[in-house]
């Protein structure tokens, strides 16, 4: 929650950066999309203060840029912690035990689906497939896939992170 209310001080910087973006990429065919992923990847986060500056550079509605960021899950709107980890929540997973590695997850971070830990330090989402469905329960943790994950080798992928339970 500090990181949202520090980054939000910065609102005149952040405007002005996500101006820079939207002229260099304004020139693409659907540039909204390309515009979104790099503010996001500048940032960690869309800040709300950049919505109106990306509407207005792309001559949109904030509505337009809201809904399409509301839309897809890869948005967030809020600051993400150091690592996050997406959980498959597919039917795929589901079958051979998604659910009970999200109970077990959930437990070991002491959050829910959505949260990101007190500490800062892990985000959990939930994702709607990761392609890895041969190899389920799947999740992502930052940018590698783990296939066949149990509580036990979610436990460990944990202890490597330095991420104290």
């Amino acid at each position: 929650m500090q990181l949202q209310q520090d980054n939000s001080a910065n609102g005149g910087d952040d405007c002005r950066i996500a101006s820079d973006i939207v002229a260099g990429m304004k020139h693409l065919p659907g540039a909204l999309l390309p515009v979104l992923h790099r503010v996001q990847e500048v940032f960690g986060y869309i800040p709300q203060a950049t919505v109106p500056t990306i509407a207005d550079g792309l001559n949109l509605s904030r509505a337009e840029v809201h809904g399409v960021i509301s839309f897809y899950h890869h948005f967030r709107t809020v600051p993400s912690g150091r690592h996050v980890i997406q959980l498959c929540r597919a039917e795929a997973c589901q079958a051979v035990g998604a659910r009970q590695l999200e109970k077990h997850v959930t437990a070991a971070l002491q959050i829910a689906v959505g949260d990101t830990t007190e500490n800062g330090e892990v985000t959990l989402l939930p994702v709607y497939c990761l392609g890895n469905c041969a190899c389920g329960p799947s999740l992502q943790l930052d940018e590698e896939v783990y296939g066949r994950v149990t509580p036990d080798r979610f436990d460990a992928l944990l202890n490597d992170l330095g991420v104290g339970q």
